[in-house]
């Protein structure tokens, strides 16, 4: 049985996707940078936010990156003041991986002030045992935030399997030598998501319980 399982959070765990989006089309308005579209900004959904505006603007220079930067991290902010939506079937899920003893992580491109934020708003603290953030190691898809999660709580690669909704969160299982789980309502589609070959690829949270023989 799976000992760990480790979390994607933005568009896998909570429906913050449309937040993202508005805050960084907002903030290269802003910063006066070329236009840009929801689905660019939902490509990089997972990645470091550094990452995500290298990606979005290639052809701005890192000075321009970094006004768009902190035009994001203001509007985003003002706007994540009211408690995250949680996707159907999340809380079961939580309470009944809780229920059995099997450990539960977050690996996210979220700051650590962000996912403290969000965990505080969501009322999750207590679901999950450890946890590692953007701005403390490497970006997804390096495995280096999972290497970490797993060497802390002491336990294997395949005794693991990560969750999320991006091929950013699927390669990083493949890179640490986990198993992974899509979950296809997030910001990747289903096509991107089996191209990394994962596990399983579910299109309901609940399903989660099906598949961990919960």
């Amino acid at each position: 049985m799976v000992k760990l399982v480790i979390f994607d959070w933005d568009g896998t765990l909570f429906d913050s996707i449309d937040k993202i989006c508005a805050s960084m089309l907002q903030a290269g308005n802003l910063a006066k940078a070329p236009t840009r579209t929801k689905d660019d900004v939902k490509n990089i959904i997972g990645l470091s936010l550094e990452r995500a505006v290298d990606v979005i603007w290639p052809e701005l220079s890192i000075n321009e990156h970094d006004t768009i930067i902190e035009h994001y991290k203001r509007i985003y902010v003002a706007a994540d003041q009211t408690p995250p939506l949680a996707y159907p079937g999340v809380i079961k899920v939580l309470d009944k991986l809780q229920a059995s003893n099997v450990k539960m992580a977050v690996a996210t491109g979220k700051s650590r002030r962000g996912l403290e934020r969000a965990m505080l708003l969501s009322k999750t603290n207590d679901y999950f045992v450890a946890s590692r953030c953007a701005d403390e190691t490497l970006s997804k898809p390096n495995p280096l935030m999972l290497v970490q999660i797993l060497t802390e709580l002491n336990i294997r690669p395949e005794q693991a399997i990560m969750v999320g909704d991006t091929e950013y969160d699927l390669n990083m299982a493949t890179n640490a030598g986990m198993k992974s789980i899509g979950v296809t309502y997030g910001a990747h589609k289903a096509e991107r998501l089996k191209a990394c070959q994962p596990h399983a690829l579910i299109n309901d949270f609940n399903q989660l319980s099906n598949i961990l023989g919960l």
